[in-house]
């Protein structure tokens, strides 16, 4: 396009210069003349259009080149803002992250916590929120006792077999010896469909529940027995009805008819209150 009008305005300012040429010099000009001249005139034309075409070329491949580099500075410029943003936002997920483990859950957890003691409190079910105690221990010290007892006796046999002296160790009394940890012994279940049973359920401290069947007949302290053997002492925790709510009063004498188990009953493990 712009070669074309540079070669339009070139023919309006040739044109009328021919002219006046051809004015002045028409008696003296021949037809060789007038050839060669428009020959002349052309030749400049073709120069002109080549340097117009050359010219506009390159203008075009500059333009062109500062645009691709204007595009691939903005290119590169967004790739550099999606990875700053990409970082920035795995920052933020972190801090979130980080904020949720170390102060959000473990507020939520307190304020759970304090819910729930709050809600045992008011339904009167503190005995939830403290643990069984085990009996363990009392069993390890009988077996440790009986390996102990059986020990010294074979050295005893030993020493008479060879007729040692026996050892310089005084053997207390049965009556001077401590007396030993009686081992818990409930007696056998009886069937469901015998007569004169009744279901005992125990409800421990951890919100399991136990559930076995007894004899009327059974003595009341097979009830604390039962307790022990679940893992939760006579001296620490003691036997309540569910309701009405009440302590249960547990003598070897009386049997489970006499302290009023006569149906399916459901009883409770309770911590005792310490004494100061």
């Amino acid at each position: 396009m712009a070669s074309r009008g540079v070669v339009g305005l070139f023919l309006l300012f040739a044109i009328p210069v021919l002219c006046l040429e051809l004015r002045r010099g028409i008696p003296d000009l021949g037809i060789k003349d007038l050839i060669l001249l428009c020959g002349r005139i052309f030749l400049l034309l073709a120069l002109l259009s080549l340097i117009i075409s050359v010219t506009t070329s390159w203008l075009n491949s500059f333009k062109c080149s500062r645009v691709y580099l204007k595009d691939k500075e903005e290119e590169e410029n967004e790739k550099r803002q999606k990875l700053v943003r990409k970082k920035q936002q795995e920052a933020q997920g972190e801090k979130v992250s980080r904020y949720l483990e170390k102060v959000l859950k473990p507020h939520q957890e307190m304020k759970l916590k304090k819910l729930e003691e709050r809600f045992y409190q008011m339904t009167g079910e503190t005995w939830k929120l403290s643990n069984g105690h085990k009996l363990g221990g009392d069993e390890d010290l009988l077996l440790k006792n009986a390996s102990q007892t059986s020990f010294e006796t074979a050295n005893r046999e030993a020493a008479k077999r060879r007729n040692l002296p026996e050892p310089v160790t005084k053997v207390s009394s049965p009556a001077e010896q401590p007396p030993q940890n009686k081992v818990l012994e409930l007696p056998e279940e009886p069937p469901e469909a015998a007569e004169e049973v009744v279901t005992v359920a125990l409800r421990c401290l951890s919100g399991r529940v136990l559930r076995r069947r007894f004899f009327k007949s059974c003595s009341s302290q097979v009830l604390l027995d039962w307790m022990m053997k679940t893992g939760y002492h006579s001296s620490l925790y003691s036997l309540s009805t569910s309701f009405p709510r009440r302590p249960l009063e547990v003598d070897g004498s009386w049997t489970l008819e006499d302290i009023g188990i006569t149906v399916d009953t459901v009883l409770n493990v309770e911590e005792k209150e310490q004494s100061n």
